[in-house]
């Protein structure tokens, strides 16, 4: 009798041992399991899920390898894809790893807020509905989400990253700034960030601006003038005269000083460039026909710099027609 049970025990002990090391249940559908362990579910909700999905063989040895373990207290919910016939132990592994599935929601410097909340409400795994938050209000990056997060809650967690960076640049800013605000400093950073494509501009744009604000100079953007006709959506053709000399709040061809609002978000560079700007007596900018720009320090030296790019785009005009 004494002999039968060791036997069985040695016997239930092996099967125990490969149930939880050997190969699991093959998948019922392609190459692998999806599988979403909701917040909040006990060790024994997330066995009996895993059974359910046909991940794991048995949930009594799940229960008692996490409980033995120590992985019980922290197994980690989220959506997880696990490969056909994947061992119960590298299962419970990866759900005290939090290896979870990650998504994105990429947002790139110098999008609008509207363009922004596209891409939001363009994420699938994501629910419920949001709206556009304030132009300039959040930080462009990145960022991961969770299948089933709130489009709202995604859109705040953006905003909050926005606002902690700018706490932390404004209050290590340079001393002489003309700027009375945090806010100031973005709508200044998103002219920055649409002015030019190059990181290495912009300190030396963003101290332009700034010496144009203490001169009191018109800060003649032309990104702002495209703001005002489309909310930052791209034009798709060159600035018409009539557009230049339209009177509407973002014109800072018109307007003095910055327009009311921020016309993109910029990200971290363009914040860190408006706040602390390199010193300089530069005034203007125009294009250098490379995707850069030439500065200059006074009008006559920007006239000539403008000349030099009216005669590179008349040139490109002339071999465009020859081209056709």
């Amino acid at each position: 009798m004494l002999a039968a049970v060791l036997v069985f025990l040695i016997l239930a002990g092996g099967w125990v041992v490969w149930t939880y090391r050997g190969p699991g249940p093959e998948a019922r559908h392609g190459p692998a399991t999806t599988v979403i362990l909701a917040r909040g579910s006990s060790v024994g909700e997330i066995a009996r899920d895993l059974k359910g999905a046909g991940v794991i063989g048995s949930r009594e040895v799940f229960l008692l390898a996490a409980k033995l373990g120590g992985a019980a207290r922290h197994l980690k919910a989220g959506e997880y894809v696990f490969a056909s016939g994947q061992p119960m132990a590298q299962v419970l592994s990866d759900i005290e790893q939090g290896k979870v599935v990650k998504h994105f929601v990429a947002v790139p410097e110098g999008w609008t807020s509207d363009m922004a909340a596209d891409a939001v409400r363009a994420e699938p795994v994501l629910t419920g509905t949001v709206e556009a938050p304030p132009e300039g209000s959040i930080l462009p990056d990145s960022y991961q989400v969770e299948r089933g997060e709130d489009r709202a809650e995604v859109v705040q967690k953006m905003r909050a990253a926005r606002d902690k960076l700018l706490a932390q640049l404004w209050a290590s800013r340079a001393p002489d700034l003309p700027l009375q605000t945090p806010e100031q400093a973005v709508i200044l950073a998103s002219l920055v960030e649409k002015e030019t494509g190059l990181p290495a501009e912009r300190p030396r744009i963003a101290a332009v601006f700034e010496n144009r604000v203490r001169a009191g100079m018109k800060l003649e953007s032309d990104p702002t003038i495209i703001y005002g006709i489309t909310k930052g959506r791209p034009l798709g053709r060159g600035i018409t005269m009539k557009e230049l000399v339209a009177d509407t709040p973002y014109n800072t061809y018109r307007i003095a000083g910055l327009p009311p609002t921020a016309i993109a978000n910029p990200g971290r560079a363009a914040l860190a460039a408006v706040l602390n700007p390199p010193k300089s007596d530069e005034l203007f900018f125009v294009a250098d026909g490379t995707g850069g720009h030439v500065f200059a320090s006074t009008f006559a030296e920007h006239q000539a710099n403008v000349a030099r790019w009216r005669a590179i785009e008349h040139g490109r005009a002339a071999a465009a027609g020859a081209g056709k």
